[in-house]
């Protein structure tokens, strides 16, 4: 994996975290820093935590499917990518629900559930021998900072832009996959 593959990665990676964060921010009468480094620094927990989890289990099971690494990369991030597209078109008319204050339980559950699809790229990590902390390292960093402008977008400009951060995320990891695929065919 290259030097600009990760980052953009970490960064498709974000983006669900990113529109929830959007929505927390729409959330607030007034823009709350203790909420916002909380929020983000959640978010950026669980998106570090969940490759190292996806990793350690693709690295158990690499040697029974090293030949098919390339295709099972592509085939998750293709899948991750377009769920994610989906999701764009598909939550249009959502309402949002604001709470004033911090739930750190409804926090939590949102950070695994916007973690999930890091945990499939983490077993791609695996098969594709990416090192692992500096990886889980630069996808918590981005992701933190994201969410923090999340937080703050969201409460200066409102959701306007939730559903093209997740589709331009989700097209970041369907590029991703397919170059992976078609390096490891010789075609680039």
């Amino acid at each position: 994996m290259g030097f600009f593959e990760l980052p953009l990665i970490a960064v498709g990676l974000s983006m669900d975290a990113f529109a929830v964060s959007l929505c927390k921010g729409l959330c607030m009468k007034k823009f709350n820093r203790l909420h916002a480094v909380i929020t983000a620094a959640s978010f950026g927990l669980f998106q570090a935590i969940m490759p190292l989890v996806g990793w350690l289990i693709g690295f158990k099971f690499e040697k029974l499917i090293t030949s098919y690494d390339h295709w099972i990369a592509f085939g998750l991030l293709s899948l991750i990518g377009c769920k994610m597209i989906y999701d764009s078109f598909a939550e249009k008319d959502e309402p949002i629900n604001c709470v004033m204050i911090l739930d750190l339980k409804e926090l939590f559950f949102l950070s695994v559930a916007t973690s999930i699809d890091a945990l499939a790229v983490g077993v791609t990590f695996a098969f594709l021998k990416v090192p692992i902390l500096p990886s889980i390292t630069l996808i918590g960093i981005i992701t933190f900072v994201l969410c923090v402008v999340g937080v703050i977008v969201g409460n200066r400009f409102g959701i306007k832009y939730k559903n093209k951060a997740e589709m331009a995320g989700g097209l970041v990891l369907i590029f991703i996959g397919a170059k992976i695929l078609l390096e490891h065919l010789g075609l680039l």
